[in-house]
């Protein structure tokens, strides 16, 4: 571990490096072993995990009602005071069916708060075309009786030409010119947003009659099957028979909601009437010459035009009329060699790794504006995007300032993945695809995807190989170190992953077993490399946490392409900045307040300034404030730079706000959130989503 005695401070944080008056020494801020922690050492304190910050600025731990669970202060609800006061006791509620929590959802539309999205645009009843058959309610009157205050500040679409797609709606209607409430077409601030979900693509996916000629001619090609679960499926559908829905693998339904576009509410889950079609195998394969257009078609050099070609078994192409520069040498094989596709160079270039639930499209604009170089969106499940889930294919949406972005899908057959590859290229502007097969989370791994795929190697090959062939962007995949821990291990198939179609592999220094426990294995991972073929661009990931870590990896192994930063990126997304300009930001607390300003502006601006969309970026904010406050500032370190895995104790800030900022109670979070976003609705109560899990149950190893 390389620890550094000096530091490197901007110029507007040199002059508050100490607080003016001297804390008082705490009474006891003791570790786990009891032992008061400011008479340990910071030597001492390294070898127990814990992140050593100066004396002085070290505070008693807060205290901890008994009765909290595991979360300690990271659960919080926003009750009245005599509420508070009162002993909570859990309260067992029956389980509502499927069509009284649709019921309820309709009639909630109904109520005055939820007022047509027209009507709230241009201020007048008469321009929803649907009347008095809309699902909204289109009393104005009763929705400003019961419209929350304005949130101070001024509305984040003024900075667009137009006026704001809210109108009424708007949380800052108060600063909207007066033109704000005219009926636009355009949705101002939208157009710099890209990947929209076609409707009459979503339709075809739901009745399943959407064509995948690139992935079932390549399947077959291969030689390759589809998943036979879905053969059985097809078969039945074909005979008439009535086939019961599965539930769709969705790691995310809690977020399904907040995950939609406020905008567009005509889309929601109740309307996916059929949603299990995930592949059909009785779809007609085009023949000749959709082949070879399809398949081989504009990645051939300019002239070597092969239209009205037979493909045989070989995807050899016999014409008619040869065309000379086709036909030049004895090999007339037009299927696309991996090294011909669209290469993106990765090297030294800063990448913000695919990250659930936080890496979303605001997220991702604050770190361009940080510094990164690749953006990748959060991982969507391939059953779900061929389903045509609204929520999965709002994570590819992308911003036209995310310059080289890619997206990350997950699924466990050839066919689903191969399918998905074909249906993004067609509908989606992306530079590549990652396919991820490295998640750890339990209902992707029972699935087969994933982590699980570690396990079975012909399926990864054939996984790749499919979708590689299928498409012309260039196809990425991103693995762990195994499974087990110590069995099957991917330096036996580092060699071969160039030859099945990857252009890059991204290696996460842990196994699925490990996962997040212990520092990631980079010794394993610059061995991977080193097996490597130089045409296979190698990344590594794990823990990189400064500019120091990142200097590192390069220097050991000049053979790594690049270091994908994840959680890093998470606590301090100003990481970015280190590297570019190799130095420890001592950041003051005004200048990580103002990222979160960007933050809650650029969610406004995707989300929506209503009140849906208000409390969507309050939502995922305090999501990522669950990880910031893992932070310790520079200048209160004895030593740097901080490591991922030391455990921040209670401190002292050099102002409020930074004292504020290093607080790891939910409550405090929602203070935060309401300096941006104005005050939470009454009952509102947060948890976060996201725990990192050690070493995992029994039957996982």
């Amino acid at each position: 571990m390389e620890n550094e005695t000096l530091m490197e401070v901007s110029p507007a944080t040199s002059a508050v490096e100490q607080p003016e008056t001297p804390l008082q020494l705490p009474s006891s801020n003791t570790d786990d072993s009891g032992v008061s922690q400011e008479f340990r050492t910071p030597e001492e304190l390294v070898a127990k995990g814990i992140v050593p910050v100066k004396r002085q600025y070290l505070r008693p731990p807060p205290s901890r009602p008994s009765s909290n669970n595991n979360n300690n202060n990271s659960t919080v609800g926003v009750q009245n005071d005599d509420a508070a006061e009162a002993k909570s006791v859990p309260i067992l509620k029956d389980k509502k069916s499927k069509r009284q929590i649709k019921r309820e959802r309709r009639q909630e539309l109904k109520s005055p708060l939820h007022l047509c999205p027209v009507v709230a645009k241009s201020g007048k009843v008469s321009a929803c075309p649907y009347n008095d058959k809309c699902r909204f309610s289109h009393d104005v009157e009763a929705f400003k009786a019961e419209k929350p205050a304005d949130i101070e500040g001024s509305c984040p679409f003024l900075v667009y030409e137009g006026p704001c797609p809210y109108g009424l709606a708007c949380r800052f209607a108060g600063t909207h010119r007066d033109d704000a409430s005219a009926p636009t077409e355009n949705l101002p601030g939208k157009s710099s947003e890209l990947n929209f979900f076609n409707k009459d693509t979503q339709k075809l996916l739901w009745k399943n009659k959407m064509k995948f000629p690139k992935a079932e001619a390549t399947l077959k090609l291969l030689g390759l099957k589809g998943n036979p679960k879905d053969k059985k499926l097809a078969d039945k559908r074909e005979n008439g028979q009535v086939v019961p829905k599965e539930p769709a693998m969705d790691t995310k339904t809690d977020r399904k909601e907040v995950a939609n576009n406020s905008i567009s509410p005509s889309i929601s889950p109740e309307d996916d009437v059929d949603e299990n079609n995930l592949a059909d195998d009785t779809r007609p394969l085009k023949k000749a010459k959709s082949s070879v257009d399809e398949i081989c078609s504009s990645q051939v050099s300019s002239g070597s035009s092969a239209q009205g070609g037979v493909l045989d078994s070989n995807c050899d192409v016999n014409t008619s009329e040869p065309t000379a520069d086709v036909m030049t040498d004895s090999d007339k094989s037009l299927k696309l060699h991996p090294r011909e596709k669209k290469l993106i160079d990765f090297r030294d270039k800063l990448y913000l790794a695919p990250l659930t639930t936080v890496g979303n499209l605001p997220f991702r604009r604050v770190c361009k504006v940080l510094g990164a170089d690749v953006t990748c969106g959060e991982m969507a499940m391939c059953t779900n995007l061929l389903q045509g889930h609204a929520s999965e294919w709002a994570l590819l949406r992308r911003h036209s300032s995310e310059n080289l972005f890619g997206v990350q899908i997950c699924g466990a057959y050839p066919d689903t993945v191969t399918k998905t590859v074909e249906l993004l290229e067609q509908e989606c502007s992306v530079d590549f695809i990652d396919i991820n097969m490295g998640c750890p989370i339990d209902v992707v791994v029972n699935k087969g995807a994933g982590s699980a795929l570690l396990t079975k190697p012909t399926r990864m090959k054939s996984v790749v190989e499919a979708a590689s062939s299928a498409v012309g962007t260039p196809v990425t995949i991103k693995v762990r170190t195994a499974y087990f821990e110590g069995k099957n291990r991917i330096d036996s198939l580092i060699a071969d992953m160039g030859s099945w179609g990857a252009t890059v592999v991204t290696i996460h220094g842990r196994s699925r077993q490990q996962r997040y426990s212990k520092l990631a294995d980079w010794d394993y991972v610059y061995q991977c490399v080193r097996k490597a073929p130089k045409s296979l661009q190698v990344l590594g990931n794990g823990d990189v946490f400064s500019y120091l870590d990142w200097n590192k990896h390069k220097t050991e192994c000049p053979e790594l392409s690049t270091c994908m930063i994840a959680r890093g990126a998470l606590v301090k997304p100003w990481i970015f900045t280190e590297i570019k300009e190799q130095r420890h930001w001592d950041i003051t607390s005004g200048e990580r307040l103002d990222i979160l300003k960007d933050y809650a502006r650029f969610g406004l601006q995707h989300w929506g300034s209503d009140s849906k969309g208000v409390e969507t970026t309050r939502h995922f904010l305090l999501e990522w404030l669950s990880y910031t406050c893992r932070y310790v500032p520079v200048g209160l370190l004895d030593v740097i730079p901080q490591r991922i895995n030391w455990r921040p104790p209670s401190y002292f800030g050099r102002d409020d706000l930074e004292t504020l900022m290093a607080s790891d109670s939910a409550a405090d979070w929602v203070r935060i959130s309401e300096m941006l976003l104005g005050k939470v609705p009454s009952g509102y109560s947060f948890a976060p989503k996201h725990k990192s899990n050690a070493y995992d149950r029994a039957e996982n190893g």
